[in-house]
């Protein structure tokens, strides 16, 4: 069964489905930092650290055995696209603070991925169901150009906060900034106010 509710999320944000500046296309185009890193499922390993009762380390087989789910979602480019009724399988975030026990200080994470790249957000952000790491894309594994083995997706931010070839978190009981945050992007990402780069 997949959970469509996600698409509605701009009514939420006081928005039109289309945030402004955005454009709508079918086509998913292909960004990243430093181009496709590889990986090795033998070797591959998720990890979870920093304010948390349990830290943890997850083998792929051990990730994608934790419970999944279907959403259905809309996805925003900060470069000014988006491409709506995206079906993306995965395991929510909230799956994964339940797991590792989160310290009550805790109020902020910062995602890790293979190729370096890393993007923060508030806690209280990241404890929505929709906000998935996803292993499946139209009921198929995830591409690697796409973020696969595993990325994370963020409905309600532009789709920097949703780190490709993700693999860890950190939470933290004070704000960190990640790769674009210190290079002048937003760091709140609000699609439906256009925050795109920072005003700092």
């Amino acid at each position: 069964m997949v959970d469509d509710s996600p698409t509605s999320i701009h009514e939420e944000f006081g928005g039109d489905r289309l945030p402004p500046g955005q454009r709508r296309t079918e086509r998913f185009p292909v960004l990243s930092k430093s181009g496709t890193p590889t990986w090795d499922m033998e070797t591959w390993e998720f990890t979870v650290t920093g304010a948390v009762e349990d830290e943890r380390s997850y083998s792929w087989a051990e990730f994608t055995d934790l419970p999944q789910e279907t959403q259905r979602q809309d996805f925003h480019c900060v470069t000014g696209w988006s491409r709506f009724d995206n079906e993306f399988t995965g395991v929510t975030f909230p799956t994964i603070a339940e797991q590792a026990g989160v310290d009550d200080d805790a109020e902020h994470v910062v995602f890790g991925s293979l190729d370096g790249y890393t993007t923060n957000l508030p806690l209280e952000e990241c404890l929505r169901d929709e906000v998935l790491f996803v292993v499946e894309f139209d009921g198929q594994p995830l591409p690697s150009e796409h973020g696969g083995p595993l990325r994370v997706v963020t409905p309600h931010k532009y789709a920097y906060k949703g780190a490709k070839w993700v693999t860890s978190v950190e939470f933290l009981t004070e704000p960190r900034r990640g790769y674009w945050e210190k290079r002048g992007y937003s760091n709140t990402a609000n699609p439906w106010a256009e925050e795109r780069f920072s005003t700092l």
